[in-house]
């Protein structure tokens, strides 16, 4: 979950560092810190965000040298503390760390470390990896490292400073994420390209286990036995100012903005004299109709995109899908057939119980096809086939556009395999793909009804509980409008399937309770109706979502959005947008940080 950032070259440190964790504060913001090197290592951290950190180092007159590491953390192990705060010391000052990810057998070594001597001051898992390459310090940083990483056990990006080796940092990664940017006499670590773009867009993507050592003019990448690793340089195609937030307030206001764009990048590029063309996806006619099931994993709205998908898929395509949750799928002991295929959703391709199930999958001998956002990364790279995401960088913790576009990319794969399978007619698919060309000129229709849903949100602020429902694809959306809710404006929300509210959940409706109807679904819409007049008659006030043209739920409803008439399939792309904005303005009115919610990070990278 955490950033880092390292630099090492002619320039002043310190202030690369921090604009870098700056760019980096999306991953974790409970403290943050960096350690320079000048006459020796000068650590300055503290327990609260980047500006806190930025202030003291400006306090201090400037930490002065030209090689450093810096921290942005989510704490894992020891609370939120100025003592907590990464870059982590050996007890003697020799060694300085910073480190994303956990490491699980930090217990054991601690106590063994104790036992010789080692004086530890912080709570935290990463204070063991200093001290320990202390132990094993033999003048060797690459050597020692190599010890290190044969002791501990866990997850890892990891930087190292030195005391006694004043022009080189080394670095390792362990399904934790870190890149190497290339600079001319200077070079750079991170942990996303956000935090090095301002400097250089070209760069190295590490494997596990991947030694670094960065010097001013030259990187050099091992493997375990020391042997050197020839690396493809990639370049970023984007320019910084996509990850800037271009004159709005918050990021995630930006990016709701945009998802007319990154939905018609991700779309239009697949669609060519009117059929559909997944990249370079190696399944042929044989191997689609030859797949047995699908299992999609993945974790928060990608687990949501994934419930999309499966209603998706399994009408135009009638091929059995299961949806998992990442962190559940294999600690269950899935059932996997040798024609099953794994679909993974991870916008950051980083995540780390998504990565482990994808492992586990292959392991049983299971094609992988993955859908992410991030060039490169470790999912991408590990995954028999790529479906990229085109949505640019998202830097607000609440996904927007990821989620929008690897719904998109649903619709894309259930048509395409409905296709070849045979259930879906080509003049069929020609309709659809016209339907699934509209969405972006769609979006920006809803997009328009921000005054009136800002209006909403200050009506509805102060709500204790917010229940959305919904029946089919209309329940999957409303499972990502209640996540959205909840996790930027702490609001306590839950979506229902609206066909259980009779068994039992029904009794939380009282005076007064905000319930959220989405009603999209042509075939459920007048039972959606009949739910909604049964929440009214415990006292419920309503805002509906509901097609164009069915007018009669507004008979009932207190409020209603409307949205442009599409097939039921594609209904969850407009669903999406009112209630992003409704999540995003009710934060807003409740004085929330909503790029940066509670206890949350964009990348979870730990498990």
């Amino acid at each position: 979950m955490c950033g880092i950032v390292g630099y090492i070259g002619g320039n002043e440190a310190a202030p690369i560092l921090i604009k870098g964790l700056k760019k980096l504060e999306y991953r974790g913001y409970d403290s943050a810190g960096i350690a320079v090197y000048g006459d020796s290592i000068n650590v300055v951290k503290t327990k609260g965000r980047l500006a806190d950190l930025d202030e003291k180092v400006q306090s201090l007159g400037g930490v002065k040298g030209t090689m450093g590491i810096g921290h942005t953390r989510w704490a894992t192990h020891g609370a939120p503390s100025d003592v907590n705060s990464h870059p982590h010391t050996s007890m003697n000052g020799r060694i300085t760390v910073v480190h994303n990810g956990i490491i699980e057998n930090y217990i054991q070594l601690k106590a063994e470390l104790e036992k010789n001597g080692y004086v530890f001051a912080s709570e935290t898992d990463t204070e063991v990896v200093a001290q320990l390459f202390d132990y094993y310090y033999n003048g060797d940083m690459v050597d020692t490292l190599i010890k290190v990483i044969e002791r501990i056990r866990g997850s890892y990006a990891l930087a190292v400073m030195c005391t006694e080796k004043t022009d080189e940092i080394v670095a390792v990664r362990k399904d934790s994420p870190m890149l190497i940017g290339l600079g001319e006499g200077e070079n750079y670590i991170a942990s996303d390209i956000p935090a090095v773009l301002e400097y250089t867009k070209n760069y190295y993507l590490l494997n596990d286990n991947e030694i670094v050592v960065l010097k001013k003019d030259s990187v050099k990448i091992l493997d375990m036995n020391k042997n050197e690793i020839k690396k493809d340089v990639y370049n970023v195609t984007w320019d910084i100012s996509a990850a800037e937030k271009g004159g709005y307030d918050y990021f995630m206001l930006k990016e709701i903005m945009e998802q007319p764009k990154a939905i018609k990048d991700t779309i239009h590029p697949r669609i060519a004299d009117g059929t559909i063309k997944l990249d370079d996806v190696k399944y042929t006619d044989e191997d689609i109709k030859n797949i047995n099931r699908i299992h999609i994993i993945a974790c928060g709205s990608a687990y949501h995109a994934g419930i999309v998908g499966k209603y998706v898929i399994e009408d135009f395509a009638r091929i059995p899908v299961e949806v998992d949750l990442a962190s559940e799928f294999r600690y269950r002991n899935p059932i996997l057939n040798k024609n099953d295929v794994c679909i993974i959703i991870s916008q950051s391709g980083e995540t780390a119980d998504t990565l482990a199930a994808l492992r586990e999958a292959k392991r049983q001998g299971i094609r992988i096809l993955s859908i992410v956002n991030v060039v490169g990364s470790s999912i991408a790279r590990e995954s028999d086939d790529v479906l990229y995401t085109w949505a640019g960088p998202e830097i607000a913790v609440a996904t927007t556009k990821g989620y929008s576009t690897q719904v998109a990319l649903m619709y894309l794969i259930g048509l395409k395999f409905g296709q070849v399978r045979g259930y879906i007619s080509d003049e069929r698919v020609s309709e659809l793909i016209g339907e699934l060309d509209k969405l972006p000129e769609y979006i920006e229709k809803l997009i328009d009804l921000e005054k009136d849903i800002k209006v909403m949100a200050k009506e509805h602020h102060n709500s204790n509980d917010v229940f959305i429902i919904g029946r089919g694809i209309d329940y999957a959306a409303s499972l990502e409008g209640s996540l959205k809710l909840k996790e930027i404006s702490y609001i306590h929300s839950e979506a229902y399937a609206a066909g259980e509210l009779k068994h039992g959940t029904i009794s939380l409706i009282e005076d007064g309770t905000l319930v959220v109807a989405v009603a999209t679904q042509d075939n459920l819409y007048e039972k959606l109706v009949s739910n909604v007049k049964e929440v009214k008659a415990r006292g419920a006030y309503v805002i509906a979502i509901a097609k164009e043209g069915n007018t009669e739920i507004g008979e009932v409803a207190d409020k209603v959005i409307y949205i442009p008439h599409v097939d039921d399939k594609f209904t969850a792309s407009l669903n999406a947008i009112p209630m992003q904005l409704f999540a995003y303005y009710v934060a807003i009115e409740r004085g929330c940080d909503v790029d940066k919610p509670r206890n949350l990070a964009k990348s979870v990278t730990v498990e």
